[in-house]
């Protein structure tokens, strides 16, 4: 496996309030995830940063996540536990009213593949270098589309398209939408909606395809094109590849 991670503030905002990582177990499975924070006086970065530093040291202390009934469990359960310690901060910090958090993880073991999301960031499975998109946004658009209300033309353009109905943070129970994905997938994509309302699929595909770019220079260049269009928001990107034979 071959993994690379970046964060960037973008071109408007003054603060990054996104946070990402990749992880690695001494079983040699992996725990991706981007959470993308929101809320006032950097409330948001603390918000994303609790799901990632929280996430990251559950993970560091086990040798195996063991088998899927195993996995999705411990993800549900460390899931809640940061939501309630975000509430808990809240009511602990008046000014941090209105904190929360998105996420999105992928979790890669030799047997299985879990995708969890909870929120508006993306993860998407990538196979025959297509991009295939695994989880769900919780938005309100979403839900217009759905309802067929809206159609997906107009819901890119919507005043109120980056409306959560869901986030971390924002309720007193939150579940992670579990998928279980085809292990066969060559590569798996998480990131924020700053890189997925800049770039189409097919823009970030090009790049992702490119033969004479290294792991590193893909995410570094999608970032770059997403601020070159004008960066309005906090770009976070976890991008994974199999070797071949793996």
């Amino acid at each position: 496996m071959k993994s690379f991670y970046l964060t960037d503030a973008g071109k408007v905002r003054s603060h990054n309030e996104d946070s990402v990582t990749i992880l690695k177990n001494k079983s040699n499975e992996y725990l991706m995830i981007v959470a993308d924070g929101m809320g006032g006086h950097r409330a948001g970065e603390v918000a994303s940063s609790m799901v990632v530093t929280h996430m990251g040291k559950r993970f560091s202390e086990i040798s195996t996540i063991g088998n899927k009934v195993d996995a999705i469990n411990w993800l549900n359960d460390n899931i809640s536990e940061i939501n309630k310690n975000i509430i808990d901060y809240t009511n602990d910090h008046e000014e941090s009213k209105g904190m929360g958090t998105t996420v999105v993880l992928a979790l890669i073991t030799k047997e299985f593949l879990i995708f969890g999301n909870i929120g508006d960031s993306s993860g998407f499975a990538i196979k025959n270098g297509k991009l295939h998109k695994v989880t769900h946004d919780h938005t309100l658009v979403n839900l217009l589309v759905e309802a067929g209300d809206l159609t997906e033309e107009e819901a890119k353009y919507h005043p109120k398209k980056n409306v959560l109905m869901k986030a971390l943070g924002g309720m007193e129970k939150v579940e992670l939408d579990i998928f279980d994905v085809d292990t066969s997938a060559s590569g798996i994509l998480l990131c924020s909606d700053g890189l997925t309302n800049m770039l189409t699929e097919e823009q970030i595909e090009k790049v992702l395809n490119d033969s004479e770019l290294d792991i590193e220079e893909k995410v570094i260049k999608l970032i770059r094109k997403c601020n070159a269009r004008g960066g309005t928001d906090n770009i976070s990107i976890a991008y994974l590849v199999k070797e071949s034979g793996e």
